[in-house]
């Protein structure tokens, strides 16, 4: 497989052929009288960008490229605009060198390097940030920059079956890691959209959320110890299953975005593969009644592994299920019992607010086997094609993205009353047709997490200022209403100004005073979430 160097994934699983051609008919009759021509990325040879600004040291060479393929793939994330600001050919932003360490102390004189010759480090795990994080934006200040790119780190160095845990290198990707813990018959279970493309430092950098809706919905609760190479030092916690020794050591570092040091491994705790599944796809007449539902199911104690509630648009548009209600995909999973009992209790939950089941329940015993069936396993499918298919809308001047946050239950109806009318209100202004859809990644007993989609028709080499001004609308709205600016995507460059206005000042206070501490010159990602000590030595 070929990773393409302006978009999503591998050049050979790009939309094309009869499913580009469906997807544009779909599109088309949602949006009569939209361009969707289709616009070709340019070939990597007629990119320019400037030239390097800095040359590693003999002792680093080995691991350094400066190669143009490699500088560019390592200076955009895969965020909408990053995937159409590539298609137009405008990558001002690369790295001037990246390098790929072999081993830790490899990264320690990586930073040695940096600190002395003050030139930015940005870590890089699969480079599937979404909000600007691996850009090296906002450092001309630097004597210049490099991407330091871990996945040669990529070990399970070691397995503790009796404790269930693991310790694992930063660089490993997904796939890779899931495939080390298999013949152990263990597993992570962590599964973001990004899986395949995506490394556990990253995940453990961003505070990724996996694909299951409760309990263990985000790596921070499968963390056992973290350690983390900084310019003044390593940083390595004790394993222990829990400890009320002070702060935690390792909360410091979750989703501190690598700003304040380099995670080149952590111990995590796995879980027996699930051998039992169940999943059922429930179909409501009404929204009010169908997130109701999914309420009293999220404070049951149930814990659903899968409780994905999709609106009346998300399931018509990515599961082809028309319901004046929306759908909520069920599922229930266990290593140690069958989960029927469970799936029962949620059904009549679901029964008791008007939801009905027309595909019935499937049920599974089986490590191979999915429970998913119906609406479910079309919106499944759907799930892990929309990065390619947003890909190639977004080549057909579509705006095609997405906002995530967190709230209470009782906020969630002015929430989303609120995010629809900043989206609106911005597609008036900018005399765009769009619409916008909702869905529920991960439920807790005190609120769900939902997830926007916006699909706008655009004007091709405008839609990246366009979906400036809808983000900046809708984010501004999610954070008037209580919600967080990002449940799973971490802050990155792209949300700063509403994280900023979202943490509490003296939190900030102590980020900036660690970052000081830990990275004095301040070398490491500036600009991801404080400002750049300009003033540093």
């Amino acid at each position: 497989m070929t990773r393409s160097w302006w978009g999503w994934g591998n050049i050979e699983d790009a939309v094309t052929g009869s499913e580009r051609a469906a997807l544009t008919r779909r599109v088309a009759d949602m949006m009569p009288g939209a361009d969707l021509s289709a616009h070709e990325p340019p070939a990597l040879s007629d990119l320019t960008v400037r030239d390097s600004r800095v040359q590693a040291p003999d002792a680093l060479a080995e691991m350094a490229s400066q190669e143009l393929g490699d500088r560019v793939v390592h200076g955009h994330g895969q965020a909408f605009r990053d995937v159409v600001r590539a298609l137009l050919g405008r990558v001002e932003n690369v790295p001037d060198l990246v390098l790929r360490p072999r081993t830790e102390q490899d990264v320690m004189d990586v930073l040695d390097w940096c600190a002395n010759a003050r030139i930015a480090v940005i870590p890089y795990g699969g480079g599937t940030s979404v909000v600007g994080g691996v850009e090296p934006r906002g450092v001309s200040d630097y004597a210049g920059t490099v991407s330091l790119d871990l996945g040669r780190l990529n070990r399970v160095v070691e397995i503790d079956p009796v404790s269930r845990a693991a310790r694992i290198q930063a660089g490993m990707l997904g796939p890779d890691l899931e495939q080390a813990l298999r013949p152990e018959g263990l597993t992570l279970r962590h599964f973001p959209q990004s899986f395949e493309f995506s490394t556990l430092g990253g995940w453990l950098a961003t505070r990724a959320g996996g694909h299951y809706a409760t309990v263990y919905t985000h790596i921070d609760d499968m963390v056992e110890s973290t350690r983390v190479v900084t310019p003044i030092g390593i940083s390595e916690s004790r394993r222990l299953p829990g400890s009320g020794a002070g702060p935690s050591p390792d909360r410091m570092f979750l989703g501190s975005e690598g700003i304040l040091g380099v995670i080149t491994e952590a111990w995590m705790r796995v879980q027996v593969r699930p051998r039992w599944r169940t999943g059922a796809s429930v179909l409501f007449d009404d929204y009010t009644a169908a997130v109701a539902a999914t309420r009293v199911i999220a404070q049951s104690g149930l814990f659903p592994a899968n409780c994905r509630l999709l609106d009346p648009v998300e399931a018509f548009l990515n599961a082809g299920t028309p319901t004046s209600g929306g759908v909520l995909v069920l599922g229930f999973e266990s290593a140690d019992h069958p989960v029927g009992e469970a799936m029962s209790r949620a059904l009549e939950i679901c029964r008791d607010h008007g939801g009905r089941i027309p595909d019935g329940i499937r049920t599974v015993d089986s490590e191979q086997e999915s429970a998913h069936a119906g609406a479910a396993d079309t919106w499944r499918s759907s799930f892990l094609r929309m990065p390619y298919q947003r890909d190639a809308l977004a080549a057909q001047s579509m705006i095609v993205e997405t906002f995530e946050t967190a709230c209470t239950w009782d906020r969630f109806d002015e929430l989303r009353a609120a995010v629809h009318a900043a989206a609106t209100g911005a597609f008036q202004a900018l005399g765009i047709t769009g619409v916008v859809t909702c869905r529920f990644t991960h439920v807790y007993p005190d609120g769900p997490a939902p997830y926007f989609g916006i699909y706008a028709a655009g004007r091709w080499g405008h839609t990246v200022e366009q979906w400036d001004e809808i983000k900046a609308a809708v984010s501004q709205a999610l954070s008037s209403s209580g919600g967080t600016i990002t449940h799973h995507h971490a802050v990155g460059r792209d949300h700063r100004p509403w994280y900023d206005n979202q943490r509490p000042e003296p939190f900030a206070v102590a980020l900036r005073a660690s970052k000081s501490a830990l990275d004095p010159t301040g070398i490491l990602n500036p600009g991801v979430l404080i400002d750049p000590a300009h003033d540093a030595p």
